[in-house]
């Protein structure tokens, strides 16, 4: 293990507002994916990387930063058997969680179809597709990362890119064309290798914020934004990859495009998408730093969510499940704008119930 930064001791400003960010950005393009008239960048195309797209990365760009300080600071208090349980405790139930919310695939309609079933078959039949979705993905890069949570940057470095080593090789084998015929969500099953890199370049991140706390680095904001830079660009670069140039981020494909290994893709979590992402969750985490922590920045919304990103998420998809019946996709833009406000209304009431009370749902 390497020396460790210092643990910031007061909630950080930017990391609580981020993250507050990122949910109300899922709030939007939940709510708003199914729409006709609602923009494309604001949908999910699962064949470039729009402003939806970018969303769920960057819960795991906070995940990773939360991670690694929450990590330490249990390291150095209890020592490495007690951080270890306490992230596989955790992890755990979020997966348990998962389970409620996404359920397993299909169902059994008699006891003789269930015994007759061998085991490799129910696991099979049961966690091909809606079992990994954002918790679960949650649950298990966590996991997998653990081994070098506590260490330097050279060797999360490493795993991160062993990660996506590995990611690229299986989809080269089998995994990129089974993902798309199943079609998985967020990668599926392997998708914990690439959802690995913001992740860990989140806890990077963290480390950059704790020099601070030390005196460390005065040109934080642009240091951050030049990392972000290096990802994003070799995440188009890693698109291009196939022999071809890819369109630019945000910006729909042609119509001869084809999906391939190196196209950046929610639903395969392919390489491309995932570095590309995690570049840019980094330059929006430094725009929350420069207004946050630097210029005093506070959004009682983003606060709202922000400490509270768990039960948002939760609470989130029966709010939708609520509204979205008297909302029509061909609805025109004005009603979808009022039943937006309404749900987003709905949302920022009960977790700001939550927060008045102090009642907090951590796992």
């Amino acid at each position: 293990m390497t020396d460790l930064p210092s643990r910031p001791q007061r909630r950080i400003a930017s990391l609580d507002q981020f993250r507050g960010y990122t949910v109300a950005g899922m709030l939007l393009v939940n709510f708003l994916g199914g729409y006709a008239v609602v923009p494309a960048i604001l949908k999910h195309h699962n064949t470039y990387c729009s402003y939806a797209d970018t969303i769920m990365p960057q819960f795991f760009f906070a995940v990773g930063f939360a991670y690694r300080l929450t990590f330490l600071r249990r390291l150095e208090s209890a020592g490495p058997w007690a951080a270890t349980r306490a992230v596989l405790k955790r992890n755990a139930g979020l997966i348990l969680l998962g389970f409620v919310l996404y359920h397993l695939d299909g169902k059994v309609s008699s006891w003789q179809e269930l015994i007759a079933l061998e085991p490799r078959d129910l696991l099979a039949r049961t966690c091909r597709r809606e079992l990994f979705q954002t918790l679960v993905h949650i649950a298990v890069a966590s996991i997998w990362v653990l081994p070098v949570i506590a260490a330097g940057p050279g060797p999360r470095i490493a795993f991160l890119l062993g990660s996506a080593g590995l990611h690229l090789w299986f989809s080269s084998q089998f995994y990129l064309d089974w993902a798309w015929k199943t079609p998985v969500i967020d990668g599926g099953p392997l998708g914990f290798l690439t959802w690995t890199i913001p992740l860990l370049v989140g806890s990077l991140a963290y480390d950059a914020i704790a020099s601070v706390e030390e005196g460390g680095p005065r040109h934080l904001v642009g240091k951050l934004l030049g990392w972000s830079c290096a990802l994003m660009i070799a995440g188009y670069a890693i698109s291009c990859a196939g022999g071809r140039w890819a369109s630019p981020p945000f910006v729909p494909p042609d119509q001869s495009h084809h999906v391939d290994l190196w196209t950046m893709s929610q639903r395969t979590g392919s390489v491309s998408y995932l570095t590309f992402a995690a570049g840019f969750s980094l330059a929006v985490y430094a725009l929350f730093v420069l207004i946050c922590d630097q210029g005093g920045f506070r959004s009682r919304v983003f606060r709202t969510f922000g400490v509270n990103a768990l039960a948002a998420y939760i609470i989130h998809g029966m709010v939708a499940g609520a509204v979205k019946p008297y909302v029509p996709n061909d609805a025109p833009l004005w009603y979808v704008a009022a039943g937006f406000a309404l749900y987003f209304g709905i949302c920022t009431l009960f977790n700001r119930y939550l927060e008045e009370n102090q009642l907090f749902l951590k796992l």
